[in-house]
C-alpha cells in the first residue's frame, strides 16, 4: 500500500541549531538574522531584508516596548531602522509569520503567539510556549510511531 505522503503533512517547521558567536551578538541586525535563520523564517544565504525587518519590528514592540503594534507602527519602525517597506510587503511577511504560528493578530494589532503561562512580553515564556506547541507534538508522534514500529 502506497501512502500519499504529502497528504500526511499537517505543517512544517524549520529549526536550525546555529552557533551563537560573539560576532552574532554584536549588533541587533546580526541577532535578528540569527533568530530568523534559527526559526526557519529565512534560509541560509538569503539576502531579503524585508523578512528580517518585519521579524525585528514585532520583536522590538513585543519585548522592548511591551505593546502590540499595528501595521502603521511597524512600518514606521522599519522605515526608520531598516529601509523603506511598503504595506503590501509588510503584510505578506506578517502572513508568513502567522502561517508559521509565530505571529498572531487581533483587532488590527500584531503580537507573537501568546504563551499560556508566563508574561506575554517575556521572551523566555514565548519561546518555551512556541516549542511546546510546535515541537513537542512532533516529538510525541515520532515516539508513538517508534513504539508502533517495535510491534511490527
Amino acid at each position: 500500500m502506497e501512502l500519499n505522503e504529502s497528504g500526511l503533512i499537517e505543517r512544517e517547521i524549520t529549526l536550525r541549531n546555529l552557533r551563537l558567536t560573539k560576532e552574532v551578538t554584536e549588533t541587533r541586525r546580526a541577532i535578528i538574522r540569527w533568530l530568523a535563520l534559527s526559526l526557519g523564517v529565512i534560509n541560509p544565504r538569503e539576502s531579503r531584508l524585508s523578512a528580517l525587518s518585519v521579524l525585528d519590528s514585532i520583536m522590538y514592540f513585543q519585548f522592548n516596548q511591551k505593546k502590540d503594534p499595528d501595521v502603521a507602527e511597524m512600518a514606521q519602525y522599519i522605515n526608520g531602522s531598516w529601509e523603506q517597506i511598503n504595506e503590501k510587503t509588510l503584510r505578506y511577511h506578517l502572513l508568513q509569520l502567522s502561517k508559521a504560528n509565530i505571529v498572531k493578530h487581533s483587532k488590527g494589532k500584531y503580537f507573537l503567539t501568546v504563551p499560556q503561562t508566563g508574561e506575554k512580553y517575556d521572551e523566555a515564556a514565548w519561546i518555551n510556549y512556541y516549542f511546546s506547541t510546535e515541537v513537542e507534538p512532533i516529538k510525541d508522534k515520532i515516539i508513538s510511531a517508534m513504539r508502533e514500529l517495535k510491534n511490527k
